[in-house]
């Protein structure tokens, strides 16, 4: 009984700071802050959940998130100028013409020639003026993904600054999950304390000789 109440504790413990967390972003990010891609760079990311404006995307560098044939996401370079070379920003999209365009230019033409006349076709949607809104890559799975990143950057030769921005097009701040999470780890700690009450006003009685 005794380990059952301190694995609730932990377990309301993990949830407050989960919610807190999740809570605080909420309330940090209650609509998406107008930016512009060059004063981002600049100045870093003031808050997580943004509206970029003022890049074009570079689907030429796009790079696959799944490493499979079937594209489920990219992370594609938001840049300030066509002839950028360096990104300092790239969002993950799972756009579905955007999906159905890269794959098509990949694996739908048995010829180098017919490939390059599509690319020609389609020069100005590779590299379109776009805005994006989503949410700032934090946290561990960032992290992750920024690690991975890198070491596909030194493999295929991309230049990404260490302090690359990660933007997930589509992704918003969670509403009530943080605020359920602190109901529901506040109220365990409430019944915690009262199993210890419980426990404290009923003491075991010795047994005799």
């Amino acid at each position: 009984m005794r380990r059952f109440r301190f694995t609730l504790i932990a377990v309301c413990l993990l949830l407050l700071y989960l919610g807190y967390n999740d809570a605080s972003l909420s309330l940090r990010n209650p609509e998406p802050l107008s930016i512009d891609l060059q004063t981002l760079i600049a100045q870093d990311a003031p808050r997580e959940w943004l509206h970029v404006t003022g890049g074009y995307q570079n689907l030429d560098e796009a790079i696959s998130t799944s490493g499979q044939v079937e594209l489920k996401a990219l992370l594609v370079p938001l840049v300030q100028d066509p002839a950028d070379q360096r990104f300092h920003l790239l969002f993950e999209t799972r756009d579905p013409e955007i999906l159905d365009l890269i794959y098509t230019y990949h694996f739908r033409f048995d010829n180098v020639f017919a490939q390059e006349r599509f690319r020609q076709e389609q020069a100005e949607v590779f590299l379109a003026r776009r805005d994006v809104t989503g949410m700032v890559a934090g946290g561990f799975k960032g992290t992750s993904n920024r690690d991975k990143l890198m070491q596909l950057a030194q493999t295929v030769g991309l230049d990404i600054p260490a302090d690359v921005i990660m933007l997930s097009e589509g992704k918003e701040p969670p509403r009530y999950r943080g605020f359920f999470f602190l109901a529901m780890g506040l109220a365990g700690l409430i019944k915690a304390g009262l199993m210890f009450k419980g426990s404290s006003s009923h003491p075991t009685v010795p047994s005799g000789p």
